[in-house]
């Protein structure tokens, strides 16, 4: 109970949400971004603190076309290559990723980083 209303009163803090959703579309830009400068064909966005990206073309509507268009063998590559690299994703393309007020730049611009070596190795 009590982190639970420790939680909320972060929460309440002015620009909480507006930094979570700044720091979230840093990531998931950043690994787009990154894959695509790899030569990979990859599609995500964001919504807030949540995250998700498919490799293949987009956009993604709904888990129908994610299954039928996405690359599940691309993604376990990517996955433990990630691993690799100290970094611990959702082991499903298909599992949403979560970024929290406690990630700092220099963790999303360290995630980034990773992403880019990763990307080179798949």
């Amino acid at each position: 109970m009590v982190a639970g209303i420790k939680t909320l009163e972060i929460l309440d803090r002015p620009g909480a949400y507006e930094q979570l959703d700044q720091r979230t579309g840093k990531l998931i830009n950043g690994i787009l971004d990154a894959a695509r400068e790899a030569g990979h064909t990859i599609c995500g966005g964001h919504i807030s603190g949540m995250f998700g990206f498919f490799f293949c073309e987009g956009p993604i509507m709904n888990f129908e076309q994610a299954s039928e268009k996405a690359d599940t063998a691309k993604f376990a590559r990517f996955h433990r290559a990630m691993l690799e690299e100290g970094v611990y994703l959702a082991p499903s393309q298909f599992e949403a990723g979560f970024v929290g007020l406690q990630h700092s730049e220099e963790d999303i611009d360290a995630t980034i980083a990773a992403a880019k070596r990763a990307f080179a190795r798949i």
